[in-house]
């Protein structure tokens, strides 16, 4: 069996840039060609970093969904009702999909993954929908903030791209902060998606990364029989995901010879508990579950004529995001730690519509020291971007085995000649 050390990584991904005027009846932008999933033909009037139309592309990454309850009692103080879930995306199945229109600068995500939970349909209203760090009102809670100061951070409510909180629900809601979860009157509740990316033209011309949130939050009530005080409640349903997209090369384009390698950008979503049925030596039991994102670095090693990659992933981990009511803090991988982790595999345009491969090492590093974790399970998928295959991107997953743990990390990469 593989081993994985794990610690620490943060993460960034990417999008399209935009302006124009904003517009409340845009509809969301049709799928036009050369975005797709298997090459397809060149788009002759659209350009990725400078578009000059309205276009859907394919996400290639994955996401994972959180649903659990917290509550007021003291104790038990944990997370109840636990239901979580991940799912990655192939080269040509995608449940993900990212439009931009230039000339309303909407952007519009759809996740839609039955496997994993995610329902994310948000439609963001640029520049209404545009937020930041540093202000006075910063991206909600959940929402790394990454190094890069290209990344561009949108939030708005589902179904409600205008609202000019950023949020959608219903009651009496306090928004939070990026720190602290919204919290909520009996009845109320709040939901809003972020979308953050790397723009395009910053470090590549034909494929980015982005990542996204989306927290659902449900304020409820309940008394017990016997206990005279009613208790308050939230109902938790998070979905973190990455993924790469761009401008497909055609399979025609890819070399068959030659080799290369891409260097770029990673970001990923991770949860680290690996002791969730409460078997931890410091003798605590209903241990928690975290998120925590991944920003880093990554080099792709090309060989066309043997049809093979190698990948090479470095990163840093961001902090944790805590709810509230659960205690203890524990299980996260602290602040600063450093992730690698190495994979390989075949290309076959054919087959996969670009490369395929696994993870043989993965590690998180804290001055704790490692966390070794059995890798059992991990995919690599990926294409090439650009007219001519200049750039590359795709998502990974890297999933630990060890009995009753839960290690999920998810994310995307992307990089150029």
């Amino acid at each position: 069996m593989r081993l994985i050390v794990l610690l620490a990584s943060t993460s960034l991904l990417a999008a399209c840039s935009g302006g124009g005027p904003s517009s409340v009846t845009s509809a969301p932008p049709p799928v036009t060609g050369g975005g797709g999933n298997n090459g397809g033909t060149a788009n002759t009037t659209h350009t990725f970093a400078n578009p000059k139309e309205a276009k859907t592309y394919k996400g290639v990454g994955g996401s994972h969904t959180y649903s659990y309850a917290t509550d007021d009692r003291v104790p038990p103080r944990n997370q109840q009702g636990e239901l979580y879930a991940g799912k990655t995306t192939t080269v040509r199945s995608s449940t993900i999909s990212v439009s931009y229109d230039p000339a309303d600068a909407v952007y519009t995500l759809i996740v839609s993954d039955p496997l994993s939970g995610a329902e994310a349909e948000t439609r963001f209203q640029d520049p209404a929908s545009r937020t930041d760090f540093g202000g006075a009102v910063e991206p909600q809670w959940g929402t790394p903030e990454l190094s890069n100061p290209n990344i561009h951070y949108l939030q708005a409510g589902d179904g409600d791209p205008l609202s000019p909180y950023r949020k959608s629900g219903t009651g009496f809601v306090n928004d939070g902060d990026n720190d602290n979860a919204p919290t909520g009157t009996v009845g109320s509740a709040y939901q809003a998606a972020s979308l953050f990316f790397l723009k395009p033209g910053t470090e590549t011309q034909y494929v980015t990364y982005a990542g996204y949130i989306r927290n659902a939050l449900t304020f409820k009530q309940f008394v017990i029989e016997g206990d005279p005080i009613a208790h308050n409640q939230t109902e938790w349903h998070l979905e973190r995901g990455a993924f790469a997209f761009g401008e497909n090369t055609p399979n025609d384009n890819v070399p068959r010879v030659g080799s290369g390698s891409f260097n770029g950008s990673m970001l990923a979503t991770m949860v680290y508990n690996p002791t969730i049925d409460g078997q931890d030596p410091s003798g605590l039991v209903d241990l928690p579950t975290f998120f925590q994102w991944i920003e880093g670095s990554a080099k792709l090693d090309v060989d066309f004529a043997a049809s093979s990659f190698n990948l090479t992933l470095n990163g840093t981990v961001t902090k944790p995001f805590y709810d509230y009511w659960t205690e203890p803090h524990v299980n996260v991988v602290p602040e600063g730690s450093t992730f690698t982790a190495a994979g390989k595999g075949d290309i076959n345009m054919i087959n996969f519509g670009g490369f395929k491969g696994f993870f043989e090492s993965a590690s998180l590093t804290s001055p704790e020291g490692l966390r070794d974790v059995a890798i059992e399970g991990s995919t690599i998928d990926g294409t090439f971007y650009g007219p001519a295959a200049e750039e590359a991107g795709g998502g990974f997953r890297i999933v630990g085995g060890k009995p009753d743990e839960r290690v999920d990390i998810l994310g995307a990469f992307i990089g150029k000649k």
